[in-house]
C-alpha cells in the first residue's frame, strides 16, 4: 500500500510569547495559519528491516522518522519497515514549521495505515508546532503548545513569502527573546489570550521578531521589502528567518501573487483548510 499525503507550512499570524515556566517551557498565544505552500510525503512498504525516511537535501529530517516511532510504540502498530519519503517544499530552519508540518503528517500517514486514530498525547510530545498542524488549518495554540483550539476558516487572506538566506534555531531565538527582555508575564498572557480569541486578525504581531533579527539582522532588508510590496502587515514567520507579508481582504490573495512576481525567490501563499487526510496513490 502506498500512501500520500501534503504536510503545509504555516504562519504564525499572532505569537505573544511569556515568561519561562516551571518546567523551563516558554507559554505562548498564538495563531497559527496552515498555507498551501507544503511538502509532499508517501509511505510505503520500506526495502530494510526498520521504518526510514528519505528526504533529499535534507540531512536528518529526524522529528518524522520519530513521529513513526512513537505511533508504532503508543498503538502497537506492527505493519512491515515503512519508507517515508519527503519532498520538501517548504523552507527549512525557516520558522514556517516544515519539520513539524512532516511529523504531523507522518501520523496522519501512520494513521490511516492503521486504521486507528493518532492518540491525542502524540503530537505535543514531539513539538509544539506539531500540535498545531496535526488538523491543518487555522487554530490557536496556547500553553507551551500543548492546547490546540480551532477557529472557523478563514476569509481570504494572501501571504508574500521572503525566505531569508540564513538559518535560525528556535531555542537560540527563545533564549536570545530572554536576553532581550521580551517575554510577556503570565497575566499580560492571559489577557492576551481573550484578546486574540474575539479577533484573532487584528492581534497580527510577533514577539520572536526583535530577537529574530538580533540573530540575523539581513531579515531587515526582508522586511522592509514586504512593506514595499504593499503588505498590510509584515512580520517574522515564528522563529524566523523567513518574513511573511500578509495581504489582507478579499483581495488579499492576488495582491500576494502579484508582489511574489516582483522579487526573486518570493511565493506567494494562501490559507488552507482541513482536506490534507492521506489518500492512496
Amino acid at each position: 500500500m502506498r500512501l500520500l499525503a501534503r504536510a503545509p507550512g504555516k504562519v504564525n499570524l499572532c505569537l505573544y510569547v511569556g515568561t519561562p515556566r516551571e518546567d523551563g517551557l516558554h507559554p505562548l498565544v498564538s495563531v497559527v495559519q496552515a498555507l498551501s505552500l507544503a511538502d509532499e510525503l508517501t509511505l510505503e512498504p520500506g526495502p530494510g528491516g526498520a521504518d526510514e525516511v528519505v528526504c533529499p537535501g535534507v540531512e536528518s529530517p529526524n522529528l518524522a522518522g520519530r513521529a513513526l516511532a512513537l505511533f508504532r510504540e503508543a498503538t502497537g502498530w506492527d505493519a512491515p519497515p515503512q519508507r517515508l519519503t519527503i519532498d520538501k517544499r517548504v523552507p527549512v530552519a525557516a520558522g514556517m514549521g516544515g519539520g513539524s508540518s512532516d511529523a504531523a503528517a507522518a501520523l496522519r500517514l501512520a494513521a490511516h495505515a492503521a486504521g486507528r486514530p493518532v492518540p491525542e498525547e502524540l503530537a505535543p510530545r514531539l513539538g509544539a508546532d506539531v500540535a498545531s498542524l496535526l488538523r491543518p488549518g487555522r487554530v490557536l495554540m496556547t500553553g507551551a503548545g500543548e492546547h490546540v483550539d480551532r477557529f472557523a476558516d478563514p476569509g481570504p487572506l494572501g501571504v508574500l513569502v521572503l525566505p531569508v538566506d540564513a538559518a535560525l534555531s528556535t531555542p537560540d531565538v527563545y533564549r536570545e527573546a530572554d536576553r532581550l527582555g521580551l517575554t510577556r508575564s503570565h497575566t499580560a498572557l492571559a489577557e492576551l489570550d481573550a484578546r486574540v480569541r474575539a479577533a484573532p486578525e487584528a492581534a497580527i504581531h510577533n514577539d520572536l521578531q526583535d530577537a529574530a533579527r538580533s540573530l540575523c539582522p539581513a531579515i531587515d532588508a526582508a522586511l522592509d521589502a514586504a512593506r514595499e510590496a504593499g503588505a498590510d502587515h509584515a512580520l517574522v514567520s515564528g522563529s524566523g528567518p523567513t518574513v511573511a507579508g500578509v495581504f489582507l481582504g478579499a483581495g488579499g490573495p492576488g495582491r500576494a501573487r502579484a508582489a511574489a512576481g516582483a522579487w526573486p525567490r518570493a511565493f506567494a501563499a494562501e490559507p488552507v483548510g482541513e482536506a490534507w487526510a492521506a489518500v492512496r496513490g
